[in-house]
């Protein structure tokens, strides 16, 4: 059996590596190198700063093409078995259908798995590192922009601080809006600053009509000081706070969780950062579903075809990441449970490909 496995799974890795190449050139020419000319063309960007972006943009894309190089690495392995008779032959032998899946759907999770490594460890520093050079280096935004829901942590060793909180930045005045800082000790929330408004002047920030509310006695609300005016515990100047701010696709898990909380202790609606959570796991996790799907359907004999297995690749792909479109975009407005609209195509996807399956070993 371990013989029947390694053919397999040789049978696997040439389609799933072709796919990897195939797909990505399909992003890059369509839209990284699109966008990468507009730099070039409207800011006169060099060639070194041109290839960072190109490599930096590389680790999203290709995390992006695994789960679709699974789909057409099971059904054109499978499709090419089937044409020569080898199923037939190897179902003739004794075994069933679904122990001859087993190889495909093994390396699916171990695709799975690295895709989810490497979107938690490679894919949101790169996002971040090309943003910067676009902004810093290509664009040359000195100014610090106007910005939403601003999160600032100040972290000694593993220790958090402190944790500034603010709605928005306004870039033209320096102001931050309906801000809040929480300062701890050991861990432990002590004290809490929150201000109308607060203004960078000269070297410091300066926080206006506001209340310091005291939380050194452990479980009890100590004394609550009103002031006109107080100089804001941080030294981070707008460009730094500015600089500091990450989109969710530059967060890592460990950061979109820190961000989501903060925001839900400020009331802020969060379905963008736990979509994008959720799905840091359950797009990777297409690969398994892929698999499911596409190693049934490529039994049928008029598949054999490369162009044709691609073109039905193209298809199935298209459906799944319309759903997830669909889905995400109701997790993100609040109609669907954000776990449920990040889950909702693989769900669908893994159904389909048990029923597949269940057909396919008939």
């Amino acid at each position: 059996m371990r013989i029947l496995d390694k053919y397999i799974l040789k049978e696997l890795l040439g389609p799933f590596f072709f796919g990897i190449a195939a797909f990505s050139s399909i992003f890059i020419g369509t839209s990284t190198l699109f966008r990468i000319a507009q730099y070039v063309t409207k800011y006169g960007a060099p060639i070194t700063t041109v290839v960072k972006l190109f490599v930096y943009s590389l680790p999203g894309i290709v995390v992006l093409t695994f789960p679709m190089s699974m789909l057409l690495a099971a059904l054109l392995s499978f499709s090419r078995l089937s044409s020569s008779s080898e199923i037939t032959a190897m179902r003739s032998g004794g075994l069933s259908f679904f122990r001859l899946t087993i190889p495909v759907i093994i390396t699916a999770m171990v695709v799975s798995v690295a895709a989810i490594a490497l979107n938690e460890k490679v894919v949101p520093a790169a996002n971040a590192s090309y943003s910067y050079i676009v902004r810093y280096e290509i664009e040359k935004q000195s100014r610090p922009k106007s910005q939403e829901h601003i999160i600032v942590k100040d972290v000694k060793g593993s220790n958090i601080e402190r944790l500034t909180y603010a709605q928005n930045f306004m870039a033209d005045t320096n102001t931050m809006n309906k801000v809040s800082v929480q300062e701890f000790e050991n861990g432990r929330l002590v004290r809490v600053q929150s201000a109308e408004t607060a203004k960078w002047a000269e070297d410091r920030w300066v926080m206006y009509n506001g209340t310091i509310t005291d939380l050194s006695t452990e479980g009890k609300v100590g004394r609550i000081l009103k002031f006109q005016e107080q100089v804001m515990p941080i030294e981070k100047n707008p460009q730094a706070i500015s600089q500091e701010q990450k989109k969710p696709d530059e967060m890592t898990m460990q950061e979109l969780k820190e961000q989501i909380a903060v925001l839900k202790q400020e009331y802020v609606s969060t379905g963008k950062y736990e979509v994008e959570l959720y799905q840091r796991v359950a797009i990777p996790m297409a690969s398994f579903v892929f698999a499911l799907i596409g190693t049934p359907l490529g039994l049928s004999p008029n598949r054999s075809s490369s162009s044709i297995g691609f073109g039905l690749s193209i298809i199935i792909i298209f459906m799944y990441y319309t759903v997830l479109t669909i889905s995400g975009a109701l997790g993100q407005g609040g109609a669907l449970p954000p776990l449920l609209a990040a889950w909702l195509p693989n769900i669908a996807g893994t159904i389909a490909g048990i029923y597949l399956i269940y057909k396919a070993s008939k």
